[in-house]
């Protein structure tokens, strides 16, 4: 008679759970639907726990067997799902993940409404997300960028020094597999700018990408769901051991930088800290957390970019020689690039345009409704999560035109409202308020880095590279990006 109240606590304890379960996972996000489903919003319908994770699981598997690339119209494969089911609900459609209700959006004058909310409105319900812009705001703008392009040519200048070692051993040309060469160039740059060294911190990243990989690698149908990263599977124990790490080595180089004077990202994180009057656990989420975003938006997006750039320009070898005419004459001697020589890279520039429009780093964008908020005619409830995918936009034939699955820099020559209708079709790095702070920064060093590979060496395809994008966070080669490289 003594175990019953035990039994019974135990039992009430379940009790509360289980309820409390059945409202986050089903009761919001059928109330959200509903919502959405009596303004005309359609989508496929979910199940009870699961929402339509086993739906998409099915999709994906289907479309396996018959997977094959279509030059840059890789969204049938890296996002059959929402491909399939824009064509069947049309431009506006809602799914579930079980926990969170997806409101997908590709619809031109809702993707405007879209950009002009505040982050009040729709973000990151995570104070370190929200101060980003107003923490490096400042650190962005084009002056402060000027000091950085030396930052990039010093880290640039091994990677050329090793490839034409690699090229002299082996005969002026050889197969390059530059991934990992162009991802430890763009790492190199970030800590430069963020530790205010070169690359000696290697090790945080390399565990960060691990830690990308690991987060890619889950489940990203399951992923989206509060619910399932919380149960102790071994890619959610995978994760949380990289964090840990990732967490312990940052503030590592935190201590080191306390008592410095040091004029880099990293001392504005930990002032901006301080500013705030953050202590303890709250300081140390706050500072890890904008080291790792620093890395995530500045370091992995800008290398892949420049991975796909040198593939568009291998492809289209009439391109490759009028950028790289350009950049034989802006960088005439081998001098410093500066400021004044990068605005005159307008070919280069618009390869880099291009390159962005077909395959956008960051392809999926994704925000939650922090309060009900008005999209379009939709009244959108609070909870929430608006998707929005880039790639989508940029290639809609409606906006760029009937060739908008191919190659043309040249739809820049006269800038992006030239482009396409409506201009805000192409948002590589966001648009309004929204804008990503490191643009600046990350077209900078697309740009002098590809002026000094295109001064030194061409590049043709590789027998050996095989065209399969895939989506980990970014859209990246999934098999690597092999090219033929033979020095000038």
């Amino acid at each position: 008679m003594e175990e019953l109240p035990a039994l019974t606590i135990a039992l009430l304890i379940l009790s509360l759970a289980l309820s409390y379960l059945l409202d986050q996972v089903c009761l919001r996000s059928e109330n959200t639907r509903k919502k959405l489903r009596r303004q005309g919003v359609k989508g496929p319908e979910p199940t009870v726990l699961c929402g339509n994770t086993q739906e998409m699981k099915r999709i994906q598997q289907e479309l396996k067997v018959m997977q094959t690339q279509d030059a840059n119209n890789y969204l049938p494969t890296v996002f059959p799902h929402l491909f399939l089911w824009r064509e069947t609900y049309g431009p506006v459609f809602t799914y579930s993940t079980g926990a969170l209700e997806i409101l997908h959006v590709s619809d031109p004058e809702m993707v405007v409404d879209i950009g002009r909310c505040t982050p009040s409105e729709l973000g990151k319900p995570n104070y370190l997300k929200r101060s980003r812009k107003a923490l490096f705001g400042g650190e962005f703008f084009m002056d402060k960028i000027k000091g950085t392009i030396e930052m990039i040519e010093d880290a640039t200048a091994p990677l050329l020094e090793s490839w034409e070692s690699m090229l002299d051993n082996a005969g002026e040309s050889r197969e390059i597999v530059v991934d990992d060469y162009l991802l430890k160039l763009s790492a190199d740059v970030i800590a430069r700018i963020c530790f205010g060294s070169s690359f000696t911190r290697e090790e945080i990243f390399c565990k960060l990408r691990q830690l990308q990989k690991a987060v890619s690698q889950q489940d990203a149908l399951i992923g989206l769901s509060a619910f399932w990263k919380y149960l102790p599977t071994r890619a959610n124990r995978e994760i949380r051991k990289l964090d840990e790490e990732v967490r312990f080595l940052i503030l590592d180089v935190v201590k080191e930088h306390s008592n410095s004077m040091g004029d880099d990202l990293l001392r504005v994180i930990i002032d901006g800290a301080r500013g705030w009057q953050l202590q303890g656990h709250d300081a140390e989420d706050f500072i890890t957390g904008n080291c790792k975003g620093m890395y995530f938006a500045g370091h992995g997006t800008t290398a892949v970019t420049l991975i796909w750039c040198l593939m568009l320009l291998a492809t289209h070898p009439e391109w490759q020689e009028r950028a790289r005419a350009e950049a034989a004459e802006v960088c005439q001697g081998g001098a410093m690039l500066d400021v004044d020589a990068l605005r005159r890279l307008r070919i280069i520039t618009m390869v880099i345009q291009e390159t962005l429009r077909l395959y956008p780093p960051a392809s999926l964008m994704m925000r939650e409704a922090l309060t009900d908020v008005k999209i379009g005619s939709l009244d959108v409830p609070r909870g929430t999560i608006i998707q929005v995918s880039r790639s989508m936009l940029h290639q809609d034939k409606d906006a760029w035109g009937p060739d908008a699955g191919e190659f043309r820099p040249g739809r820049f020559a006269n800038g992006v409202a030239a482009a396409c209708k409506p201009a805000h079709m192409y948002m590589p790095f966001g648009h309004g308020p929204r804008t990503c702070i490191g643009q600046n920064l990350a077209m900078v060093e697309l740009k002098v880095v590809l002026a000094r590979l295109l001064s030194r060496f061409t590049f043709t395809p590789s027998p050996n590279y095989r065209h399969a994008p895939v989506f980990r966070l970014t859209i990246e080669p999934g098999f690597g990006m092999p090219l033929l490289v033979t020095r000038l």
